[in-house]
């Protein structure tokens, strides 16, 4: 043999295909990414957009690729001071060209290197090296159509140049062919026609093997029902027989794969069409099934149109033309539904071996294939949707519309989740298969085999070896396997074994071809799952479809993982973020779902329980006592309300409620979100239930602000017993959502009540108790000191008073003790306590103006203090007093808002001590036992603990802190003093005035007054125990002085006050006297409301004698009224 001769066994097409393929890969997404950068303005190079540039640009553009830079320095003089920087920018777009004008060379080199060889293809037999020169014609025509589709690329590798000659004086050495290969592809199909005529039997050869692959797998879903396809239950005595196939790896081929290689294919070796009838039959099929091919990504080729453009010029094609015509019409008429079927048939099929698997892991092993078929299979269908419903060329869309597809692709993650958990066992299986069956027929084969040179016995007998070797116990001590090394033994092989005049020729020993790839198949079970699972089942091109995709998935996301190349590193980032913002908008968009039906269920059950609230048993009761009392009529008489629980009586199961409805669509939905604990993206962790958990907090605030139904224009709000059952009715669903996902509610409710607890929440929005607060203080108390309501002492509530302006609201409603018991709840300690400031504010601001009051009338008062024992004198000061009735119109409202204050107290304790017995009756105790010498900083501190618990205190911690806030420097303690001692000097004086008020009348009934002038007592005795506080000292002494305080200048008070009530029974004038009885008991009440006085000290300057007799006539005139 000459030294020139080709030497097939030399010639290393098994690594030059791999390598070649690889870089294929890489070369077509450097060339994607430059397409794209040239399509986004922002991207875009900025020298292709500059204004100032753009006459340089068009003239390279329209010279190229012989471009005369020395005779032309007008047109590109625009250039001479950006050369450094276009050599610089460019160089990465300019190079990337040259790296495609070289993998061309190599392509080109190593085919006709396969032509040489006279290499034999078959699908079926040589599995890897078909697929391989397949995929590498197919990438290499793929590459070409790309670059031809950058409508810059003149400009660029132009630019480039002319930068490159003004800077070293020539043209770069790589330009002439590079230019000349822009030129040659303008029209990439049309010229690598012209250039695989050489090629065209091998091509074709490998093409015409498909036919016992690629027909089998283009079936409808009716072939696949029938042929119950993927079922494992459909022969049970067989379920444990492994499945087995002669063409092992091509039952998990990607359709789409084939079908490239065979629209491609057949384009370029287009003669095979008219002399071979299954060429032609395998192309009227692929053109039948699709309308368009994917290219790259989301790079799509419209096959018809360019086929028929191409065949349209060649004589002799008529038939071919009208053939692509028929084809197309039945691809847009028939190929949505076909795919839609399958789409249809797929669920099932897969969703039922999910459910077996899961049962029986077992089964992974000997039913390993039909894994991976269904893998394929899916994602054929899904690639194929998304490509064809992005690319819509039919009017009617409704077959490229999947609302399930989904649920496919769950059933796709359930299998690939099985296949890596139970890995293992998969393992353990074919680790065992490999050596104790196809090392046993291998080994038999090579025996049998008539002619084995001395290589291809070295590489089976290695074969054998290394399956022999293999054990169980390398499974069970974790020992990683490594087979890529044999698999690319048996690659080398079948190159050696598939050219011509080889010694040992594959295509006559086809059973050993098919065996080996069956050994592979096992082989991959062992070590390459992993790989396995990307090879059938990777979905990443979903990153490029970023529409479709928010349209198609709306509850489930397949995260791209695998789309990126080596040669293109620098579109990790982009792909990365776009990655990371669709997981985030769809992990949002499915937990703004679940919590709008959350909210619908929630809605739902408030209406339920808002029927059980009293109010609504009234006219239950109503039609139940008339229809005892009355005779039953003729006519029929008003229809019966319908009792609540009606609605889970049932006749039939399959009517279904709106209530079902709901909680089906929110178990399925928690389903998606709870599938997985944690999701890894790009090196970010995903937590699909902290979403929910956010927006649930996010909604549970609102829907509790919401439920009070404030109404700031007419004022209305919502009673807390009815607002109370509704949050509790939403809470009793929240902790039901537990059932579906596994989240802490407990965080939710702690998170939101709490922040309910404050003035406003911490988006800065009004909460409850901001809007409770607002509403009593601004609507219920201002309408008491308007006189449209009064507190009622015997029923602890505000009741409305008839007047002539109907208030819109009734009081009682809103401050009985339930209601306030509710609110309590509702609000908790900290709501309270705000409540209590927002209280003690309104009653410093009061203070504050009369302490002005007194400040005005100073000697008058002071003068009266001493002169209490001297009538006419008095009277005569009496007169001097300005704004009396204003003073007493400011005791009665504060009187009035302490009096709330203690039902919101008396009500929180009510609550804590159902709550928390044993902590409130500890700080109870510890009230009740200060020590005496305790500071009073520290007493205090005490009494706001226990005013916090709601329980009552000689002194009001709250109200001290209020009015210490008013203490002005410019006033000296003393004189603090004084004007303290003066108020209740003014309050004393001016009581006798409420005699002649009709109001003033004392009711039995009510225990009170409907003037609200009985709240003058606690008025008085909690603003002078805590005027008197504000003084510095131990608790004991502090005691002792307040009660000498309340002896000395209450004594002094009572003296002033009873010394002005005995006056009013010597007046003569009826209007003046008329409630003077009634206004006796305040003495009394005073009394009883104080820690600090006692009847004695009463008794001392007002006898009993006239409050026993007053008692008496107003009891004995409430009676003689009622009568």
């Amino acid at each position: 043999m000459s030294r020139g001769a080709l030497q097939p066994s030399q010639q290393k097409l098994a690594e030059k295909l791999t390598i070649l393929n690889d870089r294929g890969i890489g070369m077509l997404t450097r060339i994607y990414n430059i397409k794209k950068a040239c399509g986004d303005p922002k991207a875009k190079p900025s020298y292709l957009i500059d204004k100032n540039l753009e006459s340089a640009v068009k003239f390279i553009v329209r010279k190229f690729p012989a471009i005369e830079t020395r005779n032309n320095n007008q047109q590109l003089a625009q250039l001479q001071k950006e050369k450094s920087e276009i050599l610089k920018n460019l160089a990465l777009y300019y190079f990337t060209f040259v790296d495609v004008m070289e993998f061309k060379d190599h392509v080109c080199e190593l085919l006709n290197t396969i032509d040489a060889c006279q290499v034999f293809f078959d699908i079926t037999v040589n599995f890897d090296l078909t697929k391989n020169y397949l995929d590498l014609v197919v990438t290499y025509i793929t590459l070409m159509m790309l670059l031809s589709r950058i409508e810059e690329r003149k400009a660029i590798i132009g630019l480039y140049n002319y930068a490159h000659e003004m800077t070293h004086g020539s043209s770069d050495r790589e330009y002439p062919r590079l230019g000349q290969m822009i030129v040659d592809y303008e029209n990439p199909l049309k010229k690598m026609m012209e250039e695989f005529v050489p090629h065209g039997k091998s091509l074709q050869d490998a093409l015409v093997s498909l036919q016992m692959v690629y027909p089998r797998r283009n079936l409808s879903a009716d072939q696949w029902r029938n042929a119950q396809l993927l079922s494992l239950i459909s022969a049970p005595s067989t379920m444990l027989n492994p499945a087995q196939s002669d063409t092992m790896p091509c039952e998990y081929l990607s359709l789409d794969t084939m079908e490239k290689w065979i629209v491609f294919g057949f384009i370029l070796c287009h003669a095979a069409l008219n002399t071979d009838p299954a060429a032609l039959s395998l192309w009227k099929l692929a053109l039948q099934s699709s309308s368009c091919l994917c290219l790259f990504r989301d790079e799509v080729f419209h096959i018809h149109k360019a086929a028929e453009d191409l065949f349209v010029n060649i004589r002799g094609y008529n038939k071919r033309v009208n053939d692509i015509r028929e084809c197309k019409e039945s691809a847009l008429s028939h190929a949505g539904s076909m795919h839609r079927e399958r789409r249809k048939f797929l669920r099932s099929a897969l969703k039922e071996l999910a459910t077996v698997l899961a049962d029986q892991p077992g089964l992974l092993g000997p039913k390993a294939l039909f894994v991976f078929m269904a893998l394929s299979f899916a994602r054929d269908e899904i690639i194929w949707l998304l490509r064809h419903a992005d690319n819509i060329q039919k009017k009617s869309t409704d077959d490229f519309i999947d609302k399930h597809i989904a649920e496919l692709i769950f059933y796709m993650e359930e299998l690939r989740a099985h296949v890596r958990k139970y890995g293992p066992v998969m393992q353990r299986y074919y680790v065992q298969y490999l050596s104790g069956f196809d090392a046993v027929v291998l080994n038999e084969l090579v025996q049998n085999l008539s002619v084995c040179p001395e290589d291809e016995s070295i590489i089976m007998s290695s074969f054998v070896n290394t399956m022999t070797s293999l054990s169980v116990k390398q499974v069970e001590d974790g020992e990683v396997f490594d087979f890529r090394g044999m698999r690319l033994d048996w690659f080398r092989l079948q190159a050696y074994t598939s050219v011509s005049k080889a010694s040992l020729g594959l295509a006559d020993h086809r059973e050993l071809g098919k065996m080996m790839n069956t050994i592979i198949f096992h082989t991959k079970m062992a070590d390459s799952l992993v790989e396995m699972l990307v090879e059938t089942s990777d979905v990443s091109i979903f990153c490029f479809y970023s529409r479709a995709f928010e349209k198609m998935f709306q509850q489930c996301l397949e995260l791209p993982s695998h789309c990126t190349h080596e040669l293109c590193p620098e579109e990790r980032h982009h792909i990365g973020d776009r990655s990371l913002s669709l997981c985030n908008m769809f992990l949002d968009e499915m937990a703004k779902q679940a919590r709008n039906l959350i909210t619908d269920i929630c809605t739902e059950q408030c209406t339920l329980s808002d029927q059980l609230l009293p109010k609504h048993c009234a006219k239950t009761i109503s039609q139940a006592v008339n229809k005892k009392s009355k005779k039953q009529t003729g006519k029929k008489g008003e229809p019966e309300r319908e009792k609540p629980g009606v609605e889970s009586m049932r006749k039939n199961r399959l009517l279904v409620t709106n209530l079902d409805k709901l909680h089906t669509a929110l178990s399925e939905l928690c389903f998606s979100i709870n599938y997985v604990p944690n999701m890894m993206v790009w090196e970010h962790t995903f937590t699909p239930r902290e979403y929910l958990t956010s927006h649930l907090e996010i909604r549970f605030t609102k829907s509790i602000v919401g439920m009070t139904m404030y109404n700031q224009a007419t004022q209305e709000i919502a009673k807390p017993s009815e607002l109370l059952t509704s949050v509790r009715a939403y809470m009793t669903v929240l902790q039901s959502i537990e059932n579906y996902v596994q989240i802490d509610i407990t965080r939710v409710f702690n998170n939101v009540l709490l922040q309910q607890t404050q003035h406003l929440d911490s988006h800065g929005e009004p909460t409850i108790t901001s809007l409770y607060t607002n509403w009593y203080l601004e609507t219920l108390l201002r309408q008491v000191s308007n006189g449209h309501i009064a507190y009622f002492p015997a029923m602890k509530a505000f009741v409305n008073l008839p007047t002539e302006n109907e208030l819109t609201f009734n009081a009682e409603e809103y401050s009985d003790i339930s209601e306030m018991r509710s609110l309590s709840e509702l609000l908790g300690p900290y709501g309270m306590k705000f409540l209590s400031e927002s209280l003690m504010w309104h009653i410093s601001s009061q203070v504050a103006e009369l302490k002005k009051l007194v400040v005005d009338n100073v000697e008058v008062l002071t003068q009266m203090r001493t002169s209490f024992d001297k009538p006419d004198h008095m009277a005569a000061l009496f007169k001097r007093l300005t704004s009396v009735d204003s003073v007493l119109k400011r005791m009665t409202i504060i009187g009035v808002i302490l009096s709330f204050r203690s039902l919101a107290q008396e009500a929180l304790r009510d609550v804590l001590s159902c709550h928390i017995p044993f902590l409130v009756s500890s700080v109870e105790d510890f009230k009740d036992h200060i020590p005496r010498e305790t500071d009073m900083k520290v007493a205090m501190n005490v009494y706001e603990l226990s005013s916090a618990a709601g329980l009552p205190c000689e002194i009001d911690p709250a109200l001290v802190v209020a009015l210490s806030s008013q203490k002005s420097e410019n006033i000296s303690p003393e004189e603090e003093y004084k004007i303290a001692c003066l108020l209740m000097v003014f309050v004393a004086v001016s009581m006798p005035t409420l005699a002649s008020n009709v109001m003033s009348q004392y009711s039995p009934a009510i225990e009170g007054h409907c003037n609200n002038i009985h709240c003058l007592a606690k008025a008085i005795n909690q603003i002078a125990a805590a005027l008197f506080t504000i003084h510095k000292g131990s608790i004991e002494d502090r005691l002792k002085e307040l009660k000498a305080f309340f002896i000395s200048n209450t004594f002094t008070t009572q003296h002033l006050a009873s010394s002005s009530l005995l006056k009013i029974g010597q007046e003569t004038d009826k209007s003046t006297t008329r409630n003077r009885e009634s206004v006796y008991l305040l003495l009394d009440m005073i009394v009883q409301e104080s820690p600090f006085l006692t009847m004695d000290l009463l008794e001392s300057c007002f006898p009993y004698v006239l409050l026993r007799n007053a008692y008496h006539a107003v009891y004995k005139q409430s009676v003689s009224s009622s009568a």
